[in-house]
């Protein structure tokens, strides 16, 4: 201890020389570490960070201070994840788009969501497909009944041998029979005086095709609903649906927005009068080939209790033809 003080006195001039060289090294360490350490950290690092260790002594005793320790290297800086949340805007969007669905999506609620040219098209759909099971309901009872009737007349004619004979037998339960025998002796009444001649059959005859006519044209009554329904209902179905699309491009140029959501329910309530059109449509035209079926057998059975009468009235003349005494007989006699 006392020969280091006794140095320290002798040489005072190297100590400051000693001193002046270690802060050199200190000085131009710091300057490196702030210029090459990056932006956020050297904001922040201000003092270089020394391990703990003696304290340094200044040079004001005269020793030689030691080689300070070299700075601390730089922490890196903080790596930046990228978020995988939605952005802020996300939930708006989607408030907006729901905001501008229905609330109900069945086929009543859109019904009741649609423009009212749709809902006009819509109804008259529903009330012309109403229409065709109505017509088809009543012209199928309509038919059996008929059937039932001509074959129960058809067999009635036949088994009996003459046109007085039918009339007596026949009953109300043979409609078109008994009318049919009707006009066949209102014919041989008013041909009493040419009851020999060629033409009774043919009068008789047109009088009973006649009637055959009417009876069709009733019969049919009611088959131009339904052959005009299945041609027009699904042209007027596609209006509605052409309108309904309109107007979900209307809304999308008035909304500035191409979401799905604004021209989801125009498109829907469309295709719902498409839906109604072809409904309305489909059995109309099954309904309109199942009745005109039908209907040709109708007529094939009221041809049958034609040809039953004719039969009959031609039996009748030659019948009466017979009994009669020929005209040269006559001259003789008289």
């Amino acid at each position: 201890m006392r020969t280091t003080v006794t140095s320290a006195h002798r040489a005072p001039t190297d100590g400051r020389t000693a001193a002046g060289r270690s802060r050199r090294p200190l000085s131009a360490a710091l300057a490196l570490a702030l210029v090459l350490a990056p932006g956020p950290i050297s904001a922040q690092v201000t003092q270089p960070q020394t391990s703990p260790g003696p304290a340094i002594e200044l040079p004001s005793t005269g020793q030689a201070s030691p080689t300070p320790p070299a700075p601390a290297a730089p922490e890196p800086p903080p790596i930046a994840l990228p978020s995988l949340q939605p952005p802020a805007s996300a939930p708006a969007s989607t408030a907006i788009e729901r905001a501008h669905l229905p609330h109900d999506l069945s086929p009543w609620g859109m019904f009741m969501a649609a423009d009212i040219v749709v809902q006009s098209v819509m109804i008259g759909l529903a009330t012309a497909s109403l229409a065709v099971w109505t017509v088809w309901l009543a012209k199928l009872m309509e038919l059996m009944v008929a059937r039932v009737s001509l074959r129960r007349g058809i067999r009635a004619l036949a088994s009996e041998p003459s046109l007085d004979a039918a009339a007596m037998h026949l009953t109300r339960r043979t409609p078109v029979a008994r009318g049919m025998v009707a006009l066949a002796h209102t014919e041989l009444h008013l041909s009493e005086d040419v009851l020999a001649g060629a033409g009774l059959k043919e009068r008789v005859a047109s009088r009973l095709s006649g009637l055959d006519a009417a009876l069709t044209r009733r019969m049919r009554r009611g088959m131009s609903l339904l052959a005009t329904v299945g041609a027009t209902a699904p042209f007027i179905g596609l209006f509605g649906t052409v309108w309904g699309i309109m107007n979900s491009f209307i809304g999308i140029s008035k909304s500035q927005t191409t979401s799905l959501a604004v021209v989801a329910p125009g498109i829907a309530e469309a295709l719902l009068a498409t839906g109604i059109g072809l409904v309305a449509a489909i059995p109309a035209v099954i309904l309109y080939n199942q009745l005109s079926r039908s209907i040709a057998t109708y007529r094939a059975l009221v041809r049958e209790t034609s040809d039953e009468v004719e039969r009959l009235v031609s039996r009748d003349i030659d019948r009466r033809a017979a009994s009669r005494p020929p005209a040269a007989a006559l001259v003789r006699r008289g």
